[in-house]
C-alpha cells in the first residue's frame, strides 16, 4: 500500500472534544467531520433554548472546527441533520441559512429515535472540501462545481448536488414529482423508483451514468418495506452493460428514520465518482480513474451490494451488520459480541485490500438502544492503533434482520485508483 499520503486528524478547543472521536479528519481533498451535539465546548453541556438554540450551537461547532483548520462554511458540501421531532426543522431552517453566504451545500435531513446526551434534540454532521490536500500534495485552489436541474426537485436549503475534487455529493431524494412538487401517489414502491429516477434526473444533468454512484443510503420508517425497495432497486442497478457484466453493486447503507420530510417512506442520497474533477485539475488527471469494487468472504456479502467501493483516494464500506460471515446469521444478541462482529466484518473488509483499521476516517454507528454506546466504547478504541476516526453515533428504531448495532465506515485509499492516480 501506497502510504504517502498522510491522514490529518485535529481537534480544537473551540469546539466539544471526545476521547473517542476526533472533530476533523482530513485525507487528500476532504474533510470528515464528526457529528455535532448541541453542546456548549465550555460546559461540556447541551445548551438551553429548544431547538433554535441547539441548531444554532450545532452549527456554530461546526464552523469552529472549520475555522480551526483554515476553512470557512462555504467550503462545506455535505450536511446531514439528524433530528428528534421531523417538525423541528422549520426552526431549523430559521438559522439553517444564515451560516452560508455563497451557496448551500447538499443536505439529507431525517428524525432518529434517539441521539447521544439525553436532552439534544438535534446532531448535524458535514463534509467539508479540502483543497490544500494532505502532505505531501501540492495545495491547488480546486472549484466547487454546484449544479441544480429542473428535471428533480428544487429546496431553497439545499442544492441537489456539489462536486468536488474526484467526488460528488447528491443531496438526499425524497418521492417529489417535479412537475408537481408533491409527492408521488402510490405506497413504497412508487416512493422508491420516484426517489431514483429523481437521482438518475440529476446525474443525466451532469452528464454521469448511474453506475458511477459509489455509494447509496436509504432511509425508510419502515423497515418491513425494504423488500419492496428493493424489488425497485434492481431495476436501477445494474444500470450498463459492463456493470451487469460484472455484477457491480455500490456500496449500501440501509436505516430506520423515525419519520422523513413531507411523512414520506422513503428517501435515498448517494455519493457519486466524478472523474472529471473540478478545475483547476489539469486535463491529463480528470480521465480514465476506475471505480474499483471488492468483496472477501471474510466478511458477510449481500447480492444488492459491494462491501467496498474504491475510487479515486476513497473507499466507500457498506454498513456491517453483526453477521458471522461463516454462518450468514446474526451472531448472539449481546451488544458486546454484536458490536465486536460488525468491528471485526469492516476490519476482514480492510485487510482484504491491503489497508489497516487506522486508515478509517469515519464510522457512523447505529443502536437500537443508544444506551448501548458504553458498552460499544469499551471494545471500540481497541481496533485502531493511531487517532481514532471521525464519529457519528444515532439511535434508531430497527436495523435490518433485527440487529442491535451497525456500523458503516468510510476508508482513505492513498493509492488511488488506476489508471490515473496510481
Amino acid at each position: 500500500m501506497n502510504t504517502i499520503i498522510v491522514k490529518a486528524s485535529r481537534n480544537t478547543d473551540s469546539a466539544p472534544k471526545c476521547s473517542l472521536s476526533t472533530q476533523t479528519v482530513a485525507f487528500s481533498h476532504y474533510n470528515h467531520l464528526s457529528s455535532q451535539l448541541p453542546v456548549d465546548p465550555i460546559t461540556n453541556e447541551v445548551v438551553a433554548g429548544g431547538i433554535t438554540a441547539q441548531a444554532t450551537q450545532c452549527l456554530d461547532n461546526i464552523k469552529a472546527i472549520a475555522h480551526s483548520i483554515d476553512h470557512v462554511m462555504d467550503d462545506v458540501v455535505k450536511i446531514t441533520i439528524f433530528l428528534k421531532d421531523i417538525a423541528d426543522i422549520a426552526a431549523v431552517d430559521a438559522v439553517y441559512a444564515n451560516f452560508f453566504q455563497s451557496y448551500l451545500p447538499t443536505r439529507t435531513v431525517l428524525a432518529v429515535a434517539a441521539l447521544p446526551m439525553d436532552k439534544a434534540l438535534i446532531q448535524i454532521d458535514a463534509v467539508i472540501s479540502n483543497g490544500e490536500g494532505t502532505h505531501p500534495q501540492a495545495a491547488c485552489d480546486l472549484v466547487k462545481v454546484t449544479n441544480d436541474t429542473d428535471n428533480a426537485p428544487k429546496n431553497s436549503v439545499s442544492t441537489q448536488t456539489v462536486a468536488f475534487s474526484h467526488y460528488n455529493n447528491i443531496s438526499a431524494q425524497l418521492p417529489i414529482d417535479p412537475n408537481t412538487g408533491s409527492l408521488v401517489t402510490g405506497g413504497v414502491k412508487e416512493q422508491t423508483g420516484q426517489c431514483l429516477k429523481n437521482i438518475k434526473a440529476i446525474l443525466e444533468s451532469i452528464d454521469v451514468p448511474v453506475d458511477d454512484i459509489v455509494k447509496v443510503n436509504i432511509y425508510l420508517t419502515d423497515l418491513a418495506n425494504i423488500d419492496a425497495v428493493n424489488e425497485v432497486y434492481t431495476t436501477f442497478f445494474p444500470d450498463s452493460a459492463i456493470a451487469r457484466t460484472v455484477g457491480y453493486m455500490p456500496a449500501r447503507t440501509v436505516s430506520a428514520a423515525s419519520a422523513l420530510p413531507m411523512a414520506a417512506l422513503v428517501q435515498i442520497d448517494v455519493v457519486v465518482s466524478h472523474g472529471d474533477g473540478t478545475p483547476p485539475q489539469a486535463v491529463e488527471d480528470r480521465h480514465g480513474i476506475v471505480i474499483k469494487a471488492n468483496n472477501t468472504t471474510n466478511a458477510p456479502k449481500n447480492s444488492l451490494s459491494t462491501q467496498t467501493v474504491a475510487f479515486s483516494h476513497y473507499n466507500n464500506i457498506s454498513a456491517q451488520l453483526p453477521i458471522s460471515p461463516a454462518s450468514g446469521e446474526i451472531v448472539v444478541s449481546d451488544i458486546t459480541a454484536q458490536a465486536t462482529q460488525c468491528l471485526d466484518n469492516i476490519k476482514a473488509i480492510v485487510e482484504s485490500i491491503g489497508h489497516v483499521m487506522d486508515d478509517i476516517v469515519k464510522v457512523t454507528i447505529q443502536l437500537k438502544n443508544i444506551a448501548d454506546i458504553a458498552a460499544v466504547n469499551n471494545i471500540y478504541a481497541s481496533f485502531f492503533n493511531s487517532d481514532l476516526p471521525a464519529r457519528t453515533v444515532i439511535g434508531v428504531s430497527a436495523i435490518p434482520m433485527d440487529a442491535l448495532i451497525q456500523i458503516d465506515a468510510v476508508l482513505s485509499n492513498a493509492e488511488g485508483t488506476p489508471p490515473a492516480l496510481s
